[in-house]
């Protein structure tokens, strides 16, 4: 595999990549860096063994040589165990690199106190009384496919602070190679890159990693219902369904190529390029941009948010705070809206980001209730009555915010129809407000 892929790079100028190298180096290189950021290790101290030496496995090796492993903490072991210096069988020069000047043999006696197991070689070869062995908070990434080098129902047997990472779909944090390729592949030829070098590669790398750690949108939770999707122990690296994979690789690739010299045409403005990107993964980017460049155009707007517990509200709010298209204002009680952000791992602060209209006490709530009374008791709304609506309809409280014209605009209806919503809106607003809300929905 090395051969050959070296030739193709000298005979060539265009872009060679071995996915089964490459693709799955700088997937493992992510989970990776992010695994020893989950348990608190610094990459130049801990100790790796590798479990397979083969294209896959030294290509990972070299890149994370590259990303700042000593290669002095490196130990290979293959069918014939360990890879020692002076060993003549199944060598190559490749491998020799690898090659430790020490006594032991075997993988058992090798992995004693490692930190990190990486396995690209066969089923059930690291053996529970190994793990028991390895470093405090080990990463132990058994890629071997279908059946893992161990399985993690055995790791949480014997190692409760252990991190796991596999090749399949039915375990959290899948090593997956079409994480990269198919958006390397997008950054390279829109720069007209001549080869993929080692800066693009870690661009990559580091792409995916800081992906993982983001807050995740509606398609992704969407598209893995009930599984966890922040950033920790079972969330080292995105999901491969995660539409923005493409608009953090490809721009991250394509700047790299540019830096290093090897793009024939250069992409100049990586705002546009990265707009570009989304209106081929998001159907409606076309549509909304210019409705989005109006509003960052305008006054920034006050909007009260009246679901403002909601994840998918949540969410949304990033995207506006993150677009500068709105101040948002959110219903909701404050402790939940803050415990909820914390879970979906937004970076969302209350004061500095949005302001809360907490549900549980709020200094305006006497105010509105009285105000909600005086319109309303006309058609038989008691005070009591009155009060109890304040604090539950939080469309009626959004509502409130507009009539006193705190806010702009109000945003409703994630939940119920169209017609509940409405009925408390025309409770507050007058005969001509209501007939503009109306056409707007």
């Amino acid at each position: 595999c090395f051969y050959v892929e070296r030739k193709l790079r000298e005979r060539m100028k265009i872009p060679v990549f071995h996915d089964d190298q490459h693709g799955t180096a700088i997937v493992v290189g992510a989970a990776l860096l992010n695994g020893l950021k989950v348990v608190g290790k610094d990459i130049s101290e801990v100790k790796l063994v590798t479990s397979g030496a083969g294209a896959a496995a030294l290509a990972c090796l070299n890149l994370l040589v590259k990303l700042g492993l000593p290669r002095k903490n490196i130990w290979v072991t293959d069918l014939e165990g360990v890879v020692w210096k002076g060993r003549k069988t199944l060598m190559d020069p490749d491998k020799e690199e690898f090659a430790q000047d020490t006594a032991l043999r075997t993988l058992a006696e090798v992995v004693a106190g490692a930190d990190v197991f990486l396995g690209l070689s066969a089923a059930g070869v690291l053996k529970a009384d190994m793990v028991r062995s390895m470093a405090a908070k080990p990463l132990i990434f058994a890629l071997a496919n279908p059946t893992p080098e161990i399985m993690p129902e055995e790791v949480q047997a014997v190692r409760d602070d252990a991190i796991m990472a596999t090749g399949r779909t039915d375990y959290p944090n899948q090593v997956n190679n079409v994480l990269c390729f198919p958006y390397i592949f997008r950054g390279a030829l829109d720069c007209g890159a001549t080869t993929i070098n080692d800066a693009m590669e870690i661009a990559a790398v580091r792409a995916i990693a800081e992906l993982a750690q983001a807050e995740q949108d509606d398609v992704v939770a969407s598209a893995y219902a009930g599984a966890t999707l922040t950033f920790g122990p079972e969330y080292l690296i995105p999901k491969p369904f995660d539409p923005r994979l493409m608009m953090r690789i490809a721009p991250a690739v394509a700047q790299a190529a540019v830096d290093s010299g090897v793009a024939q045409r250069p992409v100049t403005d990586l705002n546009a390029y990265r707009d570009k990107l989304q209106t081929l993964v998001y159907a409606s980017g076309t549509t909304m941009k210019p409705i989005f460049a109006v509003a960052k155009r305008a006054r920034r707007k006050n909007v009260a948010f009246a679901e403002g517990e909601d994840r998918r509200v949540l969410r949304a709010v990033q995207v506006v705070v993150d677009e500068g298209l709105a101040r948002p204002w959110l219903v909701g009680r404050a402790s939940q809206i803050a415990y909820r952000i914390e879970k979906l791992g937004l970076r969302l602060q209350a004061g500095r980001d949005y302001e809360v209209i907490n549900t549980d006490d709020d200094p305006r709530y006497r105010d509105y209730w009285q105000t909600y009374h005086r319109m309303t008791e006309r058609k038989g709304v008691t005070e009591q009555f009155a009060k109890v609506e304040m604090r539950r309809r939080l469309t009626l409280v959004s509502s409130m915010l507009l009539h006193k014209g705190e806010v702009d605009a109000m945003i409703c209806g994630t939940w119920g129809s169209t017609a509940q919503h409405l009925h408390h809106i025309d409770q507050v607003r007058s005969e001509e407000h209501t007939s503009e809300l109306q056409s707007q929905f």
